[in-house]
């Protein structure tokens, strides 16, 4: 039996670990048939060490989503690899140290803007980046931390968040009429490179333990990769601005 990713072409940014949700997203895609390439910044060999440990081999191309020099080629390398495109997984969030950890309130605009930049406006640049290698529709997918809710330590990163999800909303209505479908995946949190770098982070970890409604465990990244792979699929062919939860159910839970 195929799998559901059967012939599609996804490029993959944010491999970084073994333990990143976009590298259980580009192991499952490979599992389901993908063929894939991974973008990596700043450091390109530390993605290639990672991709040897994928089921296959593929190829690492250097991607800083601020620089307008790398976006302009990226589609060329992407095309001269795959041809073209079906899917795109953007997993891509920084902000500078003193915008988080509770540091809010004196977080200079500086800061705030790189915030922005990285995690949100580059879901806008990445994808039109990669528009003319999806002349016959797709999907794009990306990973948000639930932007409806003040989290502990997260500072500017939940404002970062919250501009990414409109961003989404936003690519999802104005890409539609050319059958390209843009959905985010609100994952639980994973002890990622990412959550590693945010002060403080086993306070707003702490809680799942308390209120989430499923076990959560901070060290399986595979249900929201899962999550990545189904949008990425056909099983969801008429859904666009949509953000699934992968958090346990904790998003459904008060006090």
């Amino acid at each position: 039996m195929s799998g559901i990713l059967e012939g599609k072409r996804v490029l993959i940014t944010g491999v970084l670990m073994e333990s990143s949700i976009a590298f259980h997203a580009a192991k499952l895609a490979q599992e389901q048939g993908a063929e894939i390439i991974l973008t990596a910044f700043p450091r390109p060999t530390l993605t290639e060490r990672i991709a040897k440990k994928l089921p296959k081999p593929t190829k690492v191309i250097e991607l800083d989503v601020t620089n307008d020099e790398h976006l302009n080629r990226l589609a060329d390398l992407v095309g001269e690899e795959l041809g073209g495109l079906d899917g795109v997984v953007h997993s891509i969030g920084f902000a500078p140290q003193d915008a988080l950890g509770g540091n809010f309130l004196n977080t200079p605009f500086e800061s705030v803007a790189t915030a922005m930049h990285v995690s949100a406006y580059s879901l806008k640049s990445l994808t039109m980046a990669c528009l003319p290698l999806m002349q016959n529709g797709g999907s794009v997918v990306g990973l948000t931390f639930d932007a409806q809710y003040a989290w502990p330590q997260y500072d500017w990163m939940g404002p970062a968040k919250a501009a990414l999800e409109a961003t989404s909303r936003y690519l999802a209505r104005d890409l539609g009429k050319q059958n390209i479908r843009c959905n985010l995946i609100s994952a639980g949190p994973i002890g990622s490179m990412a959550a590693k770098s945010i002060p403080g982070f086993g306070e707003l970890a702490s809680v799942w333990d308390t209120r989430s409604p499923l076990e959560w465990d901070l060290k399986d990244p595979e249900p929201a990769g899962r999550g990545i792979v189904a949008l990425l699929s056909d099983w969801f062919p008429k859904t666009t601005g949509e953000i699934i939860h992968v958090d346990g159910g904790l998003h459904a839970i008060g006090a």
